[in-house]
């Protein structure tokens, strides 16, 4: 693979160090690991130790960048076109490309040994299946094959709750399989909102994403369809973890500002930015998993 890179001076020890960083996309990294903690807390059945709680962030957070750092690196050139990647540090020519790969799989290495030390090897391995699928079903496979590839590629990104009840349990039991599924279900309609902002973007870079192969109205269409189920899912949690009032009331308010949002998308797109569905669906995700963790604290 051939990178268009902008060839520029050698950059200092500060703009390497930053561009490092940049790699693991640490916004990224933050919404995986919001789903991480209340898992833990539901696992428990209220607040594990804090050590416990720390070296699973530390690990998922190792795990996440490394597989960040190498799906960078295998971007790279399609980064080269997209007006909102081309400051990435391989396209600027902060990193050398080897170097940014070399560090995603040491990141990878280091998040499998560090959980397996410090949590449960059950958690080395779900954080391991993270990266491995990210990188070769999603990144290598399917993002550049087929408009399904985030609904299939996304689940990657689903699988912190099951690594953070892992850490506390050793084991994966019916209720980190629901969390598993919310995050499945949610990934779709808060990155097709996205993908119809960016359409000319993925269309220039030749990526297949929904809005690019079947066009804005059947994306929006699947954004509503995917909304239905992300909040049918929501439900189901309640019975599966033990859980009350505090969640099932966050289900309801919260599933139904998304479905009235992704609602107006599709019946008023003209007047509905797809960007206000995007950024309500990261509130969601975050307080829905607050509510399961406050829940669980509450009946404590």
């Amino acid at each position: 693979m051939t990178a268009n890179v902008v060839p520029m001076a050698r950059p200092n020890i500060a703009a390497t160090v930053r561009g490092y960083i940049s790699l693991t996309k640490p916004r990224v990294i933050s919404l995986l690991l919001v789903t991480t903690v209340p898992a833990m807390v539901v696992a428990h059945g209220g607040w594990p130790s804090g050590w416990l709680i720390l070296w699973t962030l530390v690990g998922g957070s190792l795990s996440a960048g490394g597989a960040n750092a190498i799906n960078c690196w295998y971007d790279r050139d399609i980064d080269a076109v997209m007006r909102r990647t081309q400051s990435r540090p391989m396209v600027t020519g902060v990193i050398e490309p080897s170097h940014a790969l070399a560090f995603g799989i040491g990141l990878g290495a280091l998040a499998f040994a560090l959980l397996w030390g410090a949590t449960t090897l059950a958690a080395a391995i779900l954080a391991l299946a993270a990266l491995l699928f990210y990188v070769f079903i999603y990144t290598i496979w399917l993002k550049r094959r087929t408009p399904q590839n985030i609904v299939i590629g996304g689940a990657a990104g689903a699988f912190p709750p099951m690594v953070g009840w892992a850490a506390v349990t050793g084991d994966v039991s019916l209720a980190p399989v629901v969390m598993f599924l919310i995050v499945f279900f949610w990934t779709p309609p808060h990155f097709w909102a996205l993908a119809l902002r960016l359409q000319g973007d993925y269309t220039e870079a030749g990526v297949p994403m929904l809005p690019v192969i079947a066009g804005p109205e059947v994306t929006r269409i699947q954004i509503l369809r995917y909304s239905v189920m992300l909040i049918l899912v929501t439900l189901m949690l309640a019975p599966a973890a033990g859980l009350g009032a505090v969640y099932v009331g966050a289900c309801v308010v919260l599933g139904g500002l998304f479905l009235f949002y992704a609602g107006q998308l599709w019946r008023r797109p003209r007047s509905t930015p797809p960007i206000r569905l995007y950024k309500y669906s990261l509130l969601y995700l975050a307080l829905l998993f607050m509510a399961m963790g406050a829940d669980v604290i509450a009946l404590g």
